[in-house]
């Protein structure tokens, strides 16, 4: 009996042992990781505090402080890893240790890491957005608004630059889509812009091309978002060679009343002139030939044509 006593007593003493011996070893790995923090050697901190939160859980209530500890710095330290890989660029590595720390946040209770790490996701893709515009990389730049918007539905600023990118990409219908959203989501005056530049492209591409009808009709549209100078102009331009000539009166004026101090103003309006004398209206013709009459080079043609359409 006394022989047992005494064994059950060295297992005793030898537990102990390996007990405190752990509980250095963890507490180590702990000191460890907060000197690598203190340094902003976040890998080094992360792989040491996960040391020793591991060895902590393996001891038990004697090490419960130390997994505390580190169940409370570890999910900010993965998204201390993630946020330099943004600033990096690396931007697939980043949104890996953001998923990790929102595991790591949810499973130690963490809510301000948490808030921070679901914050900071939008942020990266729409940061990698604006990265490849500023390259004219459209299509990564669209990739990069969508994942952003994707995450956070209510950014108006991303829905426009998204809309931006996939017109630019020629996705008329899917930049449209993305333009309404900025609207619903109070951008309704820049995506109106926005939406009138992509038709007065459309426009001036259709113009160039002798499709005429198209380049009016896309004018028309550009107009019925926010009304543009250079669109009345393409589709006066165009209704004049379609010989529309009432039509291209109507957009060359409403041109020259947005646009009055243009560098072809004068053109416009000695054209204007002469398509009122063309339907016969020679009191209107006389009012837009007399605006130039004083004008270096359509001033002698002027004279010569109010002197006429006087007698």
């Amino acid at each position: 009996m006394k022989k047992f006593i005494l064994a059950v007593a060295a297992l005793f003493m030898a537990a102990s042992m390996v007990s405190a011996q752990d509980m250095a070893e963890a507490t180590e790995q702990y000191n460890n990781g907060a000197t690598a923090l203190s340094t902003k050697n976040y890998t080094g901190a992360l792989e040491y505090f996960q040391k020793a939160l591991e060895m902590g859980t393996a001891i038990g209530e004697e090490a419960d402080e130390i997994v505390a500890n580190c169940k409370e710095v570890i999910p900010g330290v993965i998204l201390q890893i993630a946020k330099n890989h943004i600033k990096e660029g690396q931007y697939t590595e980043a949104e890996a240790q953001i998923a990790a720390a929102v595991k790591a946040a949810e499973e130690y209770g963490n809510e301000e890491v948490l808030a921070d790490a679901k914050e900071l996701a939008p942020q990266m893709w729409l940061r990698m957005g604006s990265d490849a515009l500023k390259i004219k990389d459209y299509a990564g730049a669209a990739e990069g608004f969508l994942k952003s918007y994707q995450l956070d539905t209510t950014n108006a600023n991303t829905a426009l630059k998204l809309g931006q990118v996939l017109a630019s990409l020629g996705k008329k219908e899917e930049a449209l889509t993305y333009f309404q959203h900025a609207i619903w989501n109070g951008e309704e005056e820049d995506a109106n812009k926005q939406i009138s530049n992509m038709y007065l492209k459309e426009a001036n591409v259709a113009f160039k091309a002798k499709k005429l009808e198209d380049a009016v009709d896309a004018a028309l549209k550009a107009n019925s978002y926010a009304e543009n100078a250079t669109a009345y102009l393409i589709a006066g331009q165009a209704s004049q060679k379609l010989n529309k000539n009432s039509n291209a009166i109507e957009y060359f004026e409403k041109y020259l009343e947005l646009k009055p101090d243009a560098s072809n103003a004068s053109a416009i309006t000695f054209t204007i002139g002469a398509l009122y004398q063309g339907m016969k209206n020679n009191a209107k013709a006389l009012e837009f030939y007399q605006k130039v009459e004083n004008d270096a080079k359509f001033g002698a043609q002027a004279k010569e044509l109010i002197k006429a359409l006087s007698k």
